[in-house]
């Protein structure tokens, strides 16, 4: 009985270890098992959908794979990270305006912006939609047309190409020539059969003399046939260079015919154009000659314009010729362009049809009050990069003008906004210039006005009066970067959406800075001496629709407190910020959805968990780039629409396994970009699970690493 209990005590000992290895080797089939399948959730995709977000460089698909060595020796196959990845630098732009804004080319162009994508083009961009107008040419009668340069439109060339073409008779007469050609060719082929079977004949049978005289009396016709056909073709030849010697000569007289009448036409055409201008004008001064002297006083005596020719029996007399263009001007439609043309003056034009004057990068230093008389209808205006000064403009230079929309003074010497502007003027650039102050009375007259840019210039909260911008009610834009603020001004209007004041020295906002602008959108703040603790709780925390500040590079040690509500767009950038505070964007609704926070001092202990609550339904880009981590912040897995995720040239050794890629939710993460190259990762201790949500490996960027 013993024996038998011993010996199944040995045999269960033997069988143990066996059940164990099997135990070991079933859990690693199904730990390959598990990779496998989790590999094949995870497709390999492109990975450019995430360029119209930052737009990075070309990113290579790897190719090779570093194996891993688990603790049971076996072989875990990780993607290489990609090498030498050369992108362009993150962008922190505002975002793009959404209330009537228009993208092009990835600039936001304000409501009612116009500007030029291709010559003849005019786009506006009108309630966020992109609405463009192709000037349209007349036609010509003329033959041949050009293109000057600098015009849209083409004109009558003075040179007409002569070409030859075929008409109906000469149609027949090619027809029929190779009609003949056909026939001569058959008459060929007959004549070549009829001789190979006479030699056929003469080989078989001897010829008699019938035969033989037969074929003498061929010859000699088939002799007179190819004389006969030689002249008839040196005949037809003739006639047909004759003809055609007669037709270019027709054709010539045709066409010299074509183009007298053209130009006669056109010639008729300008007379009747200036007959009914001065039909008008005549219909307006019949009754009192001396209104014609006053007109003749108000315009210009040396303005450029076409000369009129009176009709039979009017008293007034034909104009004279006028001066042409200065070198380096062009008329095109309802433009002249004199950019760059060298001038010291406003060139003379008198043209009522006229609606833009491009007038950039001359010598123009005044502007006396009949400048523009030439032009009534002129609705913009663009004097930039001239020489032009506040004395030297008469403040009735642009009264006259009753449609102006737009003018641009850039880059000159004006040392104040220039009086007795017209009211319809919805545009106003005055930027580069030496303007000192603002009074009260500056802008009354630009009521209408929408955008208004002032930048680089001498103003300081000191020099521009709180009133100054109070007539402004339609204001959208304003624009007073590089300047010498000290603090926001005041007085601005509550129509304001977008306020650019970077490159100031701004130190404090006051509480009641931004209390009347409900509709402000975007505040740019960047390079300036901001402290979180100089921006008060009340500044904006109320407003509805604040959805972007830029902050960047001011004197900032935390993520400030008391944001808008509506906040999206949060810019940090290169301050010395060390801290993001737990439940700092809490309170926005709908949630914050960019954050840039590169070019700070942020460690691990600046960040944890409660520092994005509130935002980890809504973040979609995070820039923690260049600060001072060692390790991936906590939370980065519960963002489930995070696209960039920017974490590169900070000091990070170690990726766990559930930092990017949460061990509880099985779905696909949106990450699209995924920065951690320039840290300390040693790429050979990733786990294989560290990016198992990520669908594109190639969205991992590891490589290249610092040295320890």
């Amino acid at each position: 009985m013993r024996t038998h209990t011993l010996v199944c005590i040995i045999l269960l000992i033997s069988l143990c270890p066996g059940w164990t290895q099997e135990e070991e080797l079933s859990t690693r089939k199904k730990q390959k098992q598990g990779i496998q399948q989790r590999r094949r959730r995870v497709p390999i995709k492109s990975a450019t959908r995430g360029q119209k977000l930052i737009q990075p460089s070309p990113i290579p698909v790897p190719t090779s794979y570093a194996p891993v060595y688990n603790g049971d020796d076996t072989i875990v196959h990780l993607l290489q990270a990609i090498l030498g990845v050369s992108e362009q630098a993150p962008s922190y732009n505002i975002l793009p305006a959404k209330k009537g804004h228009c993208m092009v080319n990835g600039i936001a162009m304000y409501d009612r912006a116009v500007w030029s994508p291709k010559p003849c083009v005019t786009c506006m961009c009108s309630n966020g939609k992109e609405i463009c107008d192709e000037i349209a040419c007349p036609s010509l009668p003329c033959p041949k047309t050009v293109i000057p340069n600098g015009e849209c439109c083409p004109v009558c060339s003075q040179t007409v190409f002569r070409k030859l073409s075929h008409t109906h008779e000469e149609m027949d007469e090619i027809l029929k020539k190779e009609e003949k050609k056909e026939e001569r060719q058959k008459t060929k082929i007959m004549i070549k059969k009829k001789k190979g079977n006479k030699r056929l004949q003469q080989d078989n049978t001897r010829k008699t003399e019938k035969e033989v005289e037969e074929e003498r009396i061929e010859q000699e016709r088939r002799k007179a046939y190819e004389e006969e056909e030689i002249k008839m073709e040196a005949e037809e030849k003739r006639k047909l260079e004759e003809e055609k010697r007669k037709k270019e000569e027709d054709i010539k007289k045709e066409e010299d015919k074509r183009e007298e009448e053209i130009n006669r036409l056109a010639m008729e055409r300008k007379l009747r154009e200036r007959e009914m201008l001065g039909l008008e004008e005549d219909d307006e001064d019949d009754d009192d000659d001396d209104d014609d002297d006053d007109d003749d006083y108000n315009l210009r005596g040396d303005v450029f314009r076409v000369p009129r020719r009176r009709i039979p029996g009017s008293r007034r007399p034909p104009e004279v010729h006028h001066p042409p263009l200065p070198p380096g001007c062009f008329i095109s439609e309802i433009t002249v362009s004199c950019s760059n043309a060298k001038l010291t003056g406003v060139p003379p034009i008198s043209d009522p049809d006229v609606k833009s004057l491009d007038l950039l990068g001359n010598s123009i230093t005044s502007i006396p009050k009949e400048a523009f008389n030439g032009m009534p209808n002129l609705e913009r205006i663009d004097l930039s990069k001239n020489k032009l000064t506040s004395t030297g403009i008469d403040r009735l230079a642009f009264k006259s003008l009753k449609n102006l929309r737009r003018l641009y003074l850039d880059g000159n010497l004006l040392d104040q906004i220039p009086l007795e502007l017209p009211s319809t003027l919805e545009e106003l650039k005055i930027n580069e210039n030496k303007l000192g102050g603002i009074d009260e009375d500056s802008l009354k007259d630009v009521k209408n006005l929408v955008t208004l840019e002032l930048e680089g210039n001498q103003l300081s909260e000191s020099t521009v009066s709180p009133l100054a911008f109070k007539p402004l009610q339609h204001m959208s834009y304003l624009r007073l970067a590089r300047n010498k603020f000290r603090i926001v001004p005041e007085g601005l209007p509550a129509s304001i959406e977008e306020l650019h004041l970077e490159n100031n020295q701004i130190e404090e906002i006051s509480e009641t800075a931004f209390n009347y602008t409900v509709n402000l959108h975007t505040i740019v703040l960047r390079y300036n001496q901001l402290e979180e603790t100089r921006i008060p709780p009340l500044t904006w925390i109320f407003h509805k629709n604040l959805e972007s500040i830029d902050l960047s590079y001011n004197k900032l040690y935390q993520v400030p407190s008391y944001l808008p509500k509506s906040l999206l767009h949060l810019v940090l950038v290169g301050n010395q910020i060390e801290r993001i505070p737990g439940y700092v964007f809490a309170h926005l609704n709908p949630g914050l959805e960019y954050l840039y926070l590169s070019f700070n001092k942020l460690d691990d202990d600046g960040i944890d968990p409660t520092s994005f609550h509130g935002a980890y339904h809504s973040l979609r880009e995070i820039f923690l780039d260049y600060n001072e981590l060692t390790s991936i912040p906590a939370g980065m897995e519960d963002m489930r629409e995070l696209h960039i995720l920017r974490l590169n040239n900070n000091k990070i050794k170690v990726v766990s396994p559930n930092c990017i890629c949460s061990a509880e939710d099985e779905g696909d993460s949106n990450i699209e970009y995924l920065h951690l190259e320039n840290n300390y990762i040693n790429t050979r201790e990733i786990s294989p699970y560290a990016f198992s949500c990520i669908r594109s490996y190639s969205s991992v960027i590891l490589k290249p690493q610092k040295v320890k």
